[in-house]
């Protein structure tokens, strides 16, 4: 209008093309509109607000101003982002947007700014309610108001509904870059890795050094186990403030599962830590790391980073998850069943086979027969499912049984399972010697077998064979430290060497 009236000269005409180019910069960050130097004068009421709001000043509107944009234009001062801001600094400014919806009912400015504040202030009803009034008076156009409602759905965990407007606003805009970044960004929060990763490639192919779209396309790799791959985009990208910590635990990650370089990525975890110790995901990750080292100091370490964060009246399931697995790992079985249930209410099909092997620990065979026959009625293929059911069964008298599915699943099976079956079967042998080749049998199919490694220390143990029990038992604890049944062998056979300079008695 200020072309076509020819008013781009004129003092009103330069005023108003500072404020429009202004509020398209706010609006619609990604057009990249360069205000131009403006001879506007700067005593003017406009100019003065936005010279205030570069400044990162608010502008109080005059107490009884009928001017819309006086009312509406300060708020250009928090710019595209609120988080530095405390509630009770916006708080105030609620006051004059909502005295400049009274004056302009039909513009979109002051409900999208109001929907803003209150997404900032945590307010998801009265956020969506106030994007939804910009985006109808806009005619459903002013799509950064159904990406504010887009983003309050999402952090709400409204997920499906938050992606039916997306495709909805999609749609309706097929080429805009705003729309693909905020689906690329809910599939990513979805955890939709495979969607993620087509919808964020396609924003790079585009704008190839975005550093917030390199960083989410590296962990969308990672997350999908092309940690090779991920090294490229991870490279390329340069964390900026409040992405460190992802950018680091990245690599870390990269470390741990795509080299198994423990120590290195024990090295950028340790650092994460130190300045962000209250970070979950990195404090589990670490502990679980550290827990499944076969270094004892490191396994130590790992359980009291475990333990600070089981503090707090009810911890997060993935904290109780590694708990309760360290627990089965040590056989410590009472420890193990106070965390049971709750996971067990979490997914009880997950859970069913450690379920199983808590109760067969413990003594508590039929209840460890329930959870066991409820995992192999599930899927019987499942090799696991089938070794605890099979277990079981011997532990109950149930020997044709087990004997029965042992034969019938014995010559499919793979190495390290044909091992665990052939030290079930030495279970139900009526001759020794006839258990002993079986025992030998899974140790050739799997030297690690700890079972069939028991089994051969409690049966040279029985033959009083010290020189081969002490063979095998050097074995076993070499892989199961902590087993309280090798300890106990440990403590009889291995006794620790006497102090220097006595001789033992």
């Amino acid at each position: 209008m200020i072309r076509i009236r020819e008013l781009g000269n004129t003092e009103f005409g330069r005023i108003m093309t500072g404020v429009i180019l202004s509020l398209i910069q706010n609006l619609y960050p990604q057009l990249s509109v360069q205000v131009p130097a403006l001879s506007a004068s700067q005593t003017n009421t406009y100019m003065r607000i936005l010279r205030n709001a570069r400044e990162g000043v608010y502008t109080p509107p005059r107490q009884n101003t009928q001017d819309y944009l006086e009312l509406v234009l300060p708020f250009l001062a928090f710019g595209s982002d609120l988080s530095p801001y405390p509630g009770e600094q916006l708080v105030p400014v609620l006051q004059d947007l909502r005295r400049g919806e009274t004056l302009n009912p039909g513009s979109v400015l002051a409900p999208y700014f109001m929907g803003r504040i209150y997404e900032h202030l945590n307010s998801p009803n009265r956020a969506i309610t106030a994007f939804k009034r910009a985006w109808d008076v806009s005619s459903s156009t002013c799509y950064p108001a159904v990406l504010g409602q887009i983003r309050v759905l999402d952090k709400t965990g409204k997920k499906q509904e938050a992606l039916d407007l997306l495709q909805d606003a999609l749609i309706q805009f097929p080429d805009n870059k705003a729309i693909k970044q905020q689906l690329a960004r809910l599939y990513y929060t979805a955890r939709d890795w495979y969607r993620a990763e087509s919808a964020i490639a396609e924003i790079l192919q585009q704008d190839s050094q975005n550093p917030e779209f390199l960083l989410l396309y590296a962990h969308t790799l990672v997350e999908k186990g092309q940690f090779f791959k991920a090294l490229d985009p991870l490279d390329q990208c340069k964390p900026v403030q409040g992405t460190k910590t992802l950018y680091l635990f990245l690599r870390a990650r990269i470390q741990a599962e795509g080299y198994h370089n423990r120590e290195a990525a024990l090295n950028y975890l340790r650092a994460i830590l130190k300045t962000a110790p209250d970070d979950m995901e990195v404090s589990v990750y670490t502990a679980a790391l550290l827990l499944g080292s076969p270094e004892g100091e490191e396994q130590a370490e790992g359980r009291e980073l475990l333990q600070g964060l089981l503090h707090g009246e009810k911890p997060a399931l993935e904290i109780v998850d590694l708990a309760f697995r360290d627990a089965v790992r040590r056989e410590a079985w009472e420890e193990a069943q106070g965390y049971m249930s709750r996971l067990l209410e979490r997914d009880r099909s997950q859970y069913l086979l450690e379920a199983s092997k808590v109760e067969q620990g413990l003594g508590n065979i039929e209840e460890a027969f329930a959870y066991a026959q409820e995992l192999y009625e599930q899927n019987p293929a499942n090799e696991a499912g089938a070794l605890i059911y099979v277990s079981v069964l011997i532990d109950r008298g149930d020997q044709e049984e087990a004997w029965r599915i042992i034969e019938s699943r014995l010559a499919k099976a793979e190495r390290a399972v044909k091992g665990e079956y052939y030290y079930l079967r030495s279970r139900i042998r009526g001759a020794e010697d006839e258990a002993l080749q079986d025992l030998r049998s899974s140790l050739f199919e799997d030297p690690r077998n700890l079972h069939a490694l028991i089994g051969m220390v409690e049966l040279y143990h029985r033959r009083n064979d010290q020189r081969r029990l002490v063979y095998y038992l050097k074995q076993a604890l070499s892989f199961a430290p902590d087993n309280s049944r090798l300890r106990e062998y440990e403590e009889e056979y291995l006794p620790p060497d006497p102090p220097a300079g006595l001789m033992p008695l």
